[in-house]
């Protein structure tokens, strides 16, 4: 079994997403590591993996990751890694948040990030076109999509309350 790291995840989500159609460039690749490590924080109040994101021009970057995977530019990457073995509940997290954020093209991944609140809190005055080597806090990422995951549970319940509501009253 191997230890969870940056580049664990990102090999099993190359190799997940392969099997998918998904074509997986750095930028997506980047972006769903990201989402992957905020709801994991958010969810078990621990990090997925140690190392941290970076808040550059294109939103959320983890280095290691990103500087493995630079040659590829733009284009998708063509390095399938064998699947790597890693324990079965973080395989399942990581196959959902895949699910839910891989269908996605990169560049709206990256809209996304950009609009959140743990990369425009470092980012602070920095051009939006400058790198920055300004680390993204995990403690931020936990307590935006702590608040995130919240405001899902509290619309759900008001969901449920109404279909209950107009059930009594049919």
């Amino acid at each position: 079994m191997a230890e969870t790291t940056a580049n664990t995840g990102a090999d099993f989500t190359i190799w997940y997403g392969r099997d998918r159609g998904s074509l997986m460039t750095n930028l997506k690749l980047q972006k769903l590591l990201f989402y992957a490590q905020a709801f994991y924080l958010a969810i078990g109040d621990c990090p997925l993996f140690d190392e941290d994101f970076q808040a550059w021009a294109t939103g959320p970057v983890q280095p290691e990751v990103y500087h493995r995977f630079q040659h590829y530019k733009w284009n998708p990457i063509e390095d399938y890694p064998k699947k790597v073995e890693l324990l079965p509940e973080i395989e399942e997290y990581l196959i959902d948040v895949i699910s839910e954020y891989g269908w996605r093209q990169a560049y709206l991944l990256e809209i996304m990030t950009k609009s959140e609140d743990p990369w425009l809190n470092v980012r602070g005055g920095i051009p939006e076109d400058r790198d920055s080597t300004a680390i993204i806090s995990k403690e931020d990422m936990q307590t935006y999509y702590k608040s995130l995951l919240e405001e899902v549970e509290v619309e759900e319940d008001e969901e449920k309350e109404l279909e209950y509501q107009s059930a009594g009253s049919a």
